[in-house]
């Protein structure tokens, strides 16, 4: 199957979500979120994650996280990762009850593509205080794509992982997650990168983005948002329409992107050194914000 085909096949199976300019929701994306060893990337910026999660929670955004968000490659158990960052969960379990959070898979979480996987690790997890199961994301779907559509403008926003642009991680997944898992992953202590990941691979990165951008075109410059390649991109209006959320393990930091009043913005969030010598994790506004409706070129 073609990139041009598993995009397309994306866009036509993706969940709608009908939005106006009241809506408010923040995407992140490549979290891999992991056991909180020294191969876990995403420890370094978890007290980072949570804060700027809960900043969104607190102030009625909705969550929308584009895939690679547990790393199922390097550790066999979700058990393992949801024990090691419980906070991280309850926080998000506050967004599911109210309706608030959307999940899709990536090439590292594939095994979300499994309802059962999903119901049997997802739907409830041990609690250790009360030795009793209690629910965690009861009845949720991890979705390959989610489209939201403007009910004015009727503008549509297409969102998916990335991976559907590359083939090796989309359709030869469980090859990669074993090297992961029997070479890389003990590789990584001396800093050697996974060859098989575009965020470490400049040629795959940009193979990925030239595919995307291709399908794009090809489709009226349809608004399209992805992660995968842990590049953040912003286009101006009149560019070709691919939009990156970047990822939450950058050295020392997480980008994200926010949509609110009708408008998308690229944010970081990272732990900055205030005059009086304290630490504070802050927002920094990278670009943006632009108007949603300045995109559209049909």
């Amino acid at each position: 199957m073609t990139t041009n085909k598993r995009i397309t096949r994306a866009y036509k199976k993706a969940l709608r979500i009908p939005f106006n300019n009241d809506s408010k929701f923040i995407i992140f994306s490549d979290c891999h979120r992991g056991d909180n060893s020294f191969a876990d990337d995403f420890a370094n910026n978890r007290n980072t994650f949570y804060h700027a999660l809960q900043h969104y929670y607190n102030n009625g955004f909705t969550y929308l996280e584009l895939g690679d968000s547990d790393e199922l490659w390097e550790n066999r158990s979700f058990k393992t990762i949801f024990y090691a960052h419980k906070n991280i969960f309850d926080l998000m379990k506050l967004f599911y009850k109210e309706g608030r959070l959307y999940r899709l898979f990536g090439n590292h979480d594939m095994v979300y593509r499994n309802k059962k996987y999903v119901e049997k690790h997802l739907y409830s997890y041990f609690n250790k205080v009360t030795g009793q199961d209690e629910p965690l994301f009861p009845g949720i779907t991890i979705y390959e794509s989610i489209v939201l559509q403007h009910e004015e403008t009727h503008q549509e926003i297409l969102m998916m992982h990335g991976h559907q642009a590359d083939w090796m991680n989309y359709h030869g997944w469980k090859f990669n997650k074993f090297m992961v898992r029997a070479l890389w992953r003990q590789l990584q202590i001396f800093g050697i990168g996974d060859p098989t990941s575009p965020a470490k691979n400049f040629k795959e990165l940009i193979k990925v983005e030239r595919r995307t951008k291709r399908w794009i075109v090809n489709n009226k410059n349809l608004f399209t948002i992805i992660g995968h390649t842990h590049r953040p991109r912003f286009p101006e209006p009149g560019e070709i329409a691919l939009f990156n959320d970047g990822s939450c393990v950058h050295p020392r930091s997480i980008t994200g992107l926010e949509i609110e009043n009708g408008e998308i913005a690229l944010i970081k969030w990272h732990i900055a050194t205030t005059k009086d010598g304290t630490l504070k994790v802050m927002r920094k506004l990278l670009e943006g914000p632009q108007k949603l409706i300045d995109y559209i070129t049909h």
